[in-house]
């Protein structure tokens, strides 16, 4: 019988041709290149597995021009297993894009052929899903107002020239700060407005002790003088954040592939997010749990990525929910199948983005 999917897409290095056929089974293989394992070959420790199989819904609907949800199921990586000299921190680059061990998926044909019957293998093959109804992201990054006063701008520019200047031992470094000390609080003693700042500064943190108070040092001054030290407010970066996602998809099976499909599809979100109690390799005594599989999703649009939307770094499915009265009232089929569910999850990405992805030449439309 025809396969359902027959792809061949040129990757550097090698060539990679995945397929699926009626029965199901799911090849992926790579031509022979320097320094490169084959797909169908497993690398330890990483995410070197062949695909598993293709669930979808619905069946019927999505059409060689249809534009859909895609996601792979991965193994997860832990970061020194991706970087050169297997270090523990990613160096403010983001290195957990598209797992280049594996060939996008390109469904070139949508139509025709049998459907995945079997349960999906732990970090093992991919999902169809239509478009959600609500597709959208954000993008964000922390600022927070950073505050300096003028005496405490002067303080560390006359401790900075003692570091700068102490040498390159810390004990002269701590000897020429104590020296350069007594001379800044002589100079502050000296000044009559420093003076002034630096008194009423301990008179109110004294009257706070007898009973806990509260009062400040610019409280007093805006008492008493009507001003404040001057803050120099700023607002100033402060770090990067991690975008998450929401889709929510109302399965409504019309006969019994469909149903299976809808009863393969939440086994394997659920098997997939699920903690390994055999560690990452499965092999161990339960000493250590290995973290869950992760996600690559793609918007599609026939066989190749959305020429718009936006796109995704791996991702964990960090919660999943499934109503299964989605109509209200419990109905279920013959079978015992739920007439309509709806099925909601919550990704989240692994990585923040930052400015070089959009330079990515597989990214496309908006870009992330």
């Amino acid at each position: 019988m025809t396969n359902i999917l027959e792809d061949i897409q040129s990757q550097n290095p090698g060539t990679v041709v995945t397929s699926i056929s009626a029965s199901g089974v799911v090849t992926q293989t790579r031509s022979p290149s320097p320094g490169v394992a084959p797909l169908n070959t497993e690398i330890p420790g990483a995410a070197g597995k062949p695909f598993g199989g293709i669930l979808r819904y619905p069946y019927e609907a999505l059409t060689d021009n249809t534009d859909y949800l895609q996601i792979d199921i991965r193994a997860y990586n832990p970061i020194a297993s991706k970087s050169a000299n297997n270090s523990i921190v990613s160096n403010g680059r983001s290195i957990r894009k598209t797992d280049p061990g594996f060939a996008e998926f390109g469904l070139n044909k949508l139509s025709g052929g049998k459907l995945q019957t079997k349960k999906l293998k732990s970090g093992q093959g991919t999902i169809l899903l239509p478009m959600p109804s609500n597709i959208q992201d954000g993008n964000s990054v922390s600022f927070s107002s950073g505050n300096l006063d003028g005496i405490t701008a002067q303080t560390y520019d006359g401790v900075s020239r003692i570091v700068n200047t102490g040498g390159n031992k810390i004990d002269d470094i701590l000897k020429s700060a104590t020296e350069s000390a007594k001379d800044l609080g002589n100079k502050f003693l000296t000044n009559p407005a420093l003076k002034n700042v630096i008194l009423t500064d301990l008179a109110a943190q004294a009257a706070n002790i007898p009973v806990g108070g509260s009062l400040t040092r610019d409280a007093v001054f805006a008492r008493t003088r009507g001003e404040i030290l001057n803050q120099n407010v700023e607002l100033l970066f402060n770090g990067v954040t991690l975008r998450s996602f929401k889709f929510s998809f109302k399965l409504t099976p019309r006969n019994k592939d469909e149903a299976l499909q809808i009863k393969l599809i939440i086994n394997a979100f659920k098997k997939n997010m699920a903690a390994k109690s055999g560690g990452i390799d499965g092999t161990g005594d339960g000493t250590f749990l290995g973290t869950p599989n992760v996600f690559e999703l793609f918007y599609k649009q026939g066989n190749t990525r959305h020429p718009f939307l936006h796109s995704f770094k791996q991702c964990v499915l960090t919660e999943m929910s499934v109503n299964y009265t989605g109509e209200g009232t419990y109905a279920v089929y013959d079978d015992s199948t739920p007439v309509s569910m709806v099925l909601e999850l919550g990704f989240k990405e692994l990585e923040p983005i930052y400015d070089l992805d959009y330079d990515d030449p597989t990214s496309t439309g908006v870009g992330y």
